[in-house]
C-alpha cells in the first residue's frame, strides 16, 4: 500500500469539505494539518476534529488506514484572521 503525501490529504480534505485554506505536512505516516473552514462556524473542537476525520473516512479510520496519525488545528475564517494577525 502506497503512503500518502501531504498533498493527497490535503485533496482529500479539499474534497469533502469547504475549505479556505488547508496546509498539510508530514512523512507518509504521521501529518499535521492546518484547516480553515466556514463549516467550523459554532463547533467545538471535537466536532471540527470528526468533521476531517470523515473527510478521510477509511484512509484513518479504517481497519487497513494509511494515516496512523494526524494532528491539526481547526479554525474558522475569522479565527483564522485573528491568528494571522498576531
Amino acid at each position: 500500500m502506497d503512503l500518502p503525501t501531504p498533498e493527497q490529504i490535503k485533496e482529500y480534505i479539499a474534497a469533502q469539505l469547504s475549505c479556505e485554506h488547508i496546509d498539510v505536512e508530514g512523512d507518509g505516516q504521521h501529518f499535521y494539518a492546518t484547516i480553515v473552514s466556514p463549516s467550523f462556524e459554532g463547533q467545538r473542537a471535537v466536532a471540527r476534529q470528526r468533521a476531517v476525520y470523515a473527510a478521510l473516512g477509511e484512509r484513518i479510520l479504517g481497519s487497513n488506514a494509511q494515516i496512523h496519525a494526524l494532528s491539526m488545528k481547526t479554525y474558522t475564517p475569522s479565527e483564522w484572521a485573528a491568528e494571522q494577525a498576531k
